[in-house]
């Protein structure tokens, strides 16, 4: 899902941190063993998430999309000492590999991982507020997730929705479902006067938005 040029995508994943072990061998993972490897967050973007995070230092992370772990890792890189992330994944079939992605960090501790429809599990938590939501799950919820959540956010706080260029198909003459969904999410977005936003032309679009 990479809208930049690979060269120069090539040039940043060569000019910023290096991968992290543990996260070279859950990208292997992930490509060998399961379907759509491609919605792996990947060296560059997992390290623009993992400075994000380190840049905020939150006690308190929700993640809307674990798929196998990547982000997810990157995100708990910048937790506070005694900080949790509240993950949720609706697929319990990647529980095992997950467990063992996990597995292989050190901050497997400050990690919750939760199972079902996120919508659910959100009305579930017992925690009142977050430092940073990333959203990255079935993108014709993304507004749907983004309303539950605004309240639990505080202010100042980060809520990150991947996904938001849509391979380029945003900004051009694209009508399908899926692209007219986003197109409505980034419009509603930059009218919201509740938050202040910008898209990172990073990976397939990162939507930042801060909370007033």
């Amino acid at each position: 899902m990479e809208i930049l040029d690979g060269d120069l995508q090539t040039y940043l994943d060569n000019h910023c941190e290096p991968e992290p072990e543990a996260l070279q061998t859950i990208n292997r993972e992930t490509y060998l063993k399961v379907l759509k490897p491609n919605m792996l967050s990947g060296h560059y973007q997992g390290r623009v998430l993992s400075m994000l995070s380190k840049m905020m230092q939150p006690k308190r992370i929700l993640e809307i999309g674990t798929f196998t772990g990547y982000a997810t890792i990157c995100l708990a890189e910048g937790l506070t000492e005694d900080g949790l992330i509240h993950t949720i994944e609706v697929n319990r079939e990647l529980e095992e590999m997950l467990k063992t992605h996990f597995s292989l960090t050190n901050v497997e501790k400050k990690i919750r991982l939760h199972f079902g429809a996120a919508e659910q599990v959100i009305a579930s938590l017992d925690e009142k507020s977050f430092d940073i939501v990333f959203i990255d799950a079935d993108k014709k919820n993304n507004l749907l997730y983004f309303e539950l959540i605004l309240n639990k956010v505080r202010s100042g706080g980060l809520i990150i929705i991947d996904n938001v260029l849509w391979k380029g198909k945003v900004y051009g003459n694209e009508n399908d479902a899926d692209t007219v969904n986003i197109r409505k999410l980034n419009d509603q977005i930059a009218a919201d006067t509740r938050v202040e936003k910008l898209i990172l032309p990073v990976r397939d679009g990162l939507l930042l938005i801060q909370k007033k």
